[in-house]
């Protein structure tokens, strides 16, 4: 019998944010509005949207600030306004009809200039949490998402950390950071949502080498 799914993207933020150890690792995130976009982009300069339901990178949209214009990428189309206003108007006409949530935009490590994150499968089998898969996922030229379906490359972790950081030690630190990170996480989830039993970890590891969550998955592809 399938174990418990959770699609909604914010109920396990919120969650997650309630340690303290695990809230220094994920992105500033709030729900979607005007206001809350208007002051993350001039926080921040870049913020993700991205819809509270659904995976493959569907509906994801990369919004950025800068020198007074404002822009959004939807795959690899973007748009450029000179005001928010009307930035926010032609957001809503191209973002599928679903609540969203904006994210604090990350800029990634990169390899050949094609951002690279990760993701961590692990399952819960015979009442044991066992890893299934650590692995790399770079971006197809042009585009800001990974997402395997939406033309995304399937890396090794290691191929990717040793391609993307470049530091001598960094892919055995970064490696085991991510699990010691999918650690502490597996019990915060499974005590807030009993049942559960498989887990897909979207990490990035940004140009300083920190490592983010950006998403858990209940029911990871």
């Amino acid at each position: 019998m399938a174990g418990r799914q959770l699609a909604n993207k914010w109920l396990k933020t919120e969650a997650l944010l309630r340690n303290a150890d695990v809230a220094a690792h994920i992105p500033q995130t709030r729900m979607y509005s005007a206001e809350s976009l208007r002051s993350m982009l001039h926080q921040f300069g870049m913020v993700v949207i991205k819809p509270l339901r659904g995976g493959g990178g569907y509906g994801v949209i990369k919004v950025t600030y800068s020198r007074g214009v404002y822009a959004f990428t939807n795959m690899s189309a973007q748009k450029a306004f000179r005001s928010f206003d009307a930035m926010f108007q032609a957001l809503n006409r191209v973002k599928v009809g679903r609540k969203y949530m904006i994210q604090q935009g990350i800029h990634l490590a990169r390899i050949g200039g094609r951002p690279i994150d990760y993701r961590v499968k692990v399952v819960k089998q015979n009442g044991a949490w066992v890893y299934r898969a650590m692995v790399g996922r770079l971006a197809r030229p042009g585009l800001f998402v990974t997402n395997l379906c939406k033309g995304g490359s399937l890396l090794t972790a290691k191929q990717g950390l040793a391609l993307s950081l470049r530091r001598k030690g960094a892919v055995r630190q970064k490696r085991q950071e991510m699990r010691n990170l999918t650690n502490t996480c597996i019990g915060i989830l499974e005590s807030a949502f009993p049942g559960i039993d498989q887990l897909g970890f979207d990490y990035g590891i940004d140009r300083s080498g920190k490592v983010w969550i950006f998403e858990v998955n209940t029911r990871p592809q």
